[in-house]
């Protein structure tokens, strides 16, 4: 693996590619941590550690983790780019149900181009929302509960109308970054964007899971053991989420011969790749979505009875939220795999070019067969998904460590998702020269 990495920076248009990439995840970083105009940072440090360390229910965790420290730091990038993966995510939805989208998608190249136009017009009115949201929070200093000081110097609607702009500028300026990487860096840009708001959040989540225990802000004995078996249990799970994202079932097709004009061409056997976790990382994020909303709702109105039941049964880390939240997981992942992969426009478009499975005739049958791998694989694949999702509670119960505990939920999936994917795009480019891969 290490002459691998030696022979991709050897490579001088590979080089050039990951130093690109590099560089722009580097200014990505820095305006993660650059305050938005007219913050008070003394303030906002100050009402982030007091609200971090007490925080019982895990949001501001949450939020720390995907957006990488910069959202409660109110950074010009402070919304990250999750008002992309929104807007992506939505207009994947409306494909199915609008169908001017969906004869888009069925253009190729041009629809694509025109759906990731619309995906860039709703982001930045996603960001527009998203940043009036956090910003009215701050000026009204309820951005951190039970914070008395001023998070802003100015009030008046000039400084709020220039902090909105500069955070949605931010947005559109991430997304200009993850475009540049997916065209002339490596891996999706997107993708990889995400990996370092995440990954970023690693060494402060252990460090704090280590002197959890200790005093003075330095671990004893019983963090250092905790500190060791986190990692351990870390790696653990990285194996097993790599050996499912892996794992996948092919069905071979064979296409008859046929006569094009006076070429005789077909025969030829192929297979359909379906991942036993064909929907990725979508259903978790669904879930947490929907169920982030009454806990936000609790956080910010605490003495409505509504939210005192929420905080008594729904809380996050209780019985009753890890419930519904696995029970949301297996709801989402069949919906989003039964709107991504249709087995009606499978079975179609291999009659249309002569293909078929050996053993299961071509139209109706086709289509139950395919229906019927999908649903059996579906199941092990959101049963592993909420397994994965719910690490962070069983943390909690062994070790005490769920706010801080990073190897489990989202963040990991994402990090190995995006990690493999961006290792085979670069072990294919390898390849190509005649070289060895990362994977062996």
């Amino acid at each position: 693996m290490l002459s691998a990495f030696a022979n991709a920076l050897r490579t001088p248009d590979l080089r050039k590619k990951i130093l690109f990439t590099l560089m722009i995840l580097a200014i990505f970083r820095l305006g993660s941590v650059i305050p938005t105009p007219n913050v008070n940072v003394v303030a906002v440090n100050a009402c982030r550690a007091s609200a971090t360390a007490n925080d019982t229910a895990g949001l501001y965790s949450m939020i720390q983790l995907f957006s990488g420290g910069a959202l409660l730091q109110l950074a010009i990038f402070a919304l990250g780019i999750m008002p992309y993966i929104t807007a992506s995510i939505i207009l994947q939805l409306l494909t199915v149900v609008i169908p001017r989208l969906e004869k888009l998608k069925k253009e190729g190249a041009s629809g694509t181009q025109k759906i990731t136009q619309y995906t860039r017009y709703l982001t930045i009115v996603l960001a527009v929302l998203n940043s009036t949201a956090f910003v009215t929070l701050a000026v009204n200093g309820q951005l951190f509960q039970g914070c008395t000081q001023d998070l802003v110097y100015d009030k008046s609607l000039f400084s709020i109308i220039t902090m909105i702009l500069t955070m949605t500028a931010g947005t559109g300026v991430i997304m200009w970054l993850g475009e540049l990487i997916t065209d002339r860096g490596v891996g999706n840009g997107m993708s990889v964007m995400i990996f370092t708001q995440i990954a970023a959040q690693f060494p402060a989540s252990l460090w704090a899971i280590a002197i959890a225990t200790g005093e003075n802000g330095m671990p004893d004995a019983r963090g250092w053991f905790v500190f060791a078996a986190t990692i351990a249990v870390g790696l653990a799970v990285m194996l097993a989420v790599v050996f499912m994202e892996q794992a996948q079932r092919r069905i071979p097709v064979q296409y008859a011969k046929r006569m094009v004009g006076r070429k005789l061409i077909g025969g030829s056997t192929t297979y359909i790749p379906i991942k036993v976790n064909q929907a990725g990382v979508i259903p978790v994020i669904f879930a947490s979505s929907i169920l982030y909303l009454p806990v936000l709702y609790a956080q910010f109105q605490p003495t409505s009875p509504v939210a005192q039941w929420i905080s008594t049964y729904m809380a996050m880390g209780s019985w009753g939220y890890e419930s519904v939240f696995f029970l949301l997981i297996i709801f989402f992942a069949y919906f989003y795999v039964s709107i991504t992969f249709d087995p009606v426009e499978v079975s179609d478009n291999m009659k249309k070019y002569g293909g078929f499975i050996p053993g299961v005739r071509a139209g109706g049958p086709t289509e139950r067969y395919l229906a019927h791998v999908l649903s059996r694989l579906t199941a092990p694949g959101s049963l592993y998904l909420g397994i994965v999702a719910l690490i962070p509670a069983v943390a909690f119960v062994l070790f005490g460590t769920q706010n801080q505990f990073p190897f489990g939920g989202t963040s990991i999936l994402i990090i190995v998702g995006v990690g493999l994917d961006t290792v085979k795009q670069i072990q294919s480019q390898l390849q190509q020269r005649n070289y060895e891969g990362f994977l062996r």
